[in-house]
C-alpha cells in the first residue's frame, strides 16, 4: 500500500538542484498543433500561458549528455531507449557490465543478479524507476510582455536544391535577444548515488540549446544555478568518475615500452 504521507516525507529529504536557463537567442519548442496561432508550429506554453521549456526534453537531453561522459571516462554504458540494449538485459551477455558498482542489489526472477550502468541507476530503465525528478522549466516574463513573433521558413528539396512550390511555412518563437529565463529544478532522491550531482552539472555544461531548429540559430542558452558556484562535491567522487580511464591507461602498454621491444 502506498502512504501518502511516507510519499511527502520523502520529497521533503531530496536533494534540489535549481536551474535557470537564459536564452540567448529566440526560442522554438513546438506544441504539435496550430489551434489559436496563425503559425503552423506555436510555441509550447502552460495552461496560463506562460512560455515552457518541458522536463522530458530536458532529462532525455541530459540523458544524452551525461552518457557520452561515461563513455568517455571509460565507464560500460548501455544503448538507449531500446529495451534490448539496456539495463540489466545488455547485462546478461556483456561481461563489462558485471561489476560491482553496477550491482545494486536486485536480481531477475531466476535469481541472477542485475547489473545497471551509472547512467540508468540515474535516469531509469525499463526495469529501474528514475532516482532524478525533473520540473519544467518555466519562463519568469509574464505572458503580457511578450509579443508573438512568427518566423516563416520554406521546405528545400534536397534533390534539385530548390524551394519546393507552395511549401510556405511560419514557426511561432521566443522574442530574439531578450534574454528570457526559465526557472525549473531538478529533484535527488535520497537514495540517488553519490556520484549524480557531479554528473549532472558536468552533463548541463555541455547542452548548449534546446528546441527546434537549433541549426538554424534557436534555442541557444547558458545555464545559471548556485550548484555551479558552489558544487560541494567531495573529492572522492570525482575520483570514482575517472577510476576506469585510469584503469584503462594503466592497462595499456606505453610507447617507449613497445619501442624498446
Amino acid at each position: 500500500m502506498i502512504q501518502l504521507r511516507a510519499l511527502n516525507q520523502t520529497a521533503a529529504q531530496a536533494v534540489t538542484i535549481s536551474l535557470t536557463a537564459i536564452i540567448d537567442t529566440a526560442l522554438c519548442v513546438g506544441a504539435g498543433g496550430s489551434s489559436g496561432s496563425l503559425s503552423d508550429k506555436p510555441i509550447l506554453k502552460t495552461a496560463d500561458g506562460h512560455l515552457v521549456i518541458p522536463a522530458s526534453q530536458l532529462k532525455g537531453r541530459l540523458r544524452h549528455e551525461c552518457e557520452k561522459l561515461t563513455r568517455a571516462l571509460g565507464w560500460p554504458t548501455c544503448v538507449s531507449p531500446v529495451a534490448q540494449t539496456m539495463c540489466p538485459q545488455v547485462g546478461l551477455g556483456d561481461s563489462a557490465f558485471q561489476l560491482d558498482s553496477y550491482n545494486i542489489g536486485l536480481s531477475f526472477a531466476d535469481g541472477r543478479p542485475q547489473h545497471h550502468c551509472l547512467i540508468c541507476q540515474l535516469f531509469g530503465s525499463p526495469s529501474l524507476p528514475a532516482r532524478l525528478q525533473f520540473s519544467n522549466l518555466v519562463c519568469t516574463t509574464p505572458p503580457t510582455d511578450i509579443p508573438e513573433v512568427l518566423r516563416p521558413g520554406v521546405s528545400i528539396n534536397r534533390r534539385r536544391r530548390t524551394a519546393e512550390d507552395q511549401k510556405l511555412y511560419f514557426l511561432e518563437t521566443s522574442p530574439a535577444n531578450a534574454a528570457l529565463e526559465f526557472e525549473g529544478a531538478i529533484a535527488l532522491e535520497p537514495d540517488t548515488p553519490t556520484y549524480a550531482k557531479a554528473l549532472i552539472l558536468a552533463g548541463l555544461r555541455h547542452i548548449h540549446a534546446l528546441g527546434g531548429s537549433k541549426s538554424a540559430g534557436l534555442g541557444w542558452l547558458h545555464w545559471q544555478s548556485p550548484a555551479f558556484d558552489h558544487p560541494d562535491i567531495d573529492t572522492a567522487v570525482w575520483d570514482f568518475l575517472g577510476q576506469k580511464a585510469l584503469e584503462q591507461a594503466a592497462a595499456q602498454p606505453s610507447e617507449t615500452a613497445e619501442e624498446a621491444a
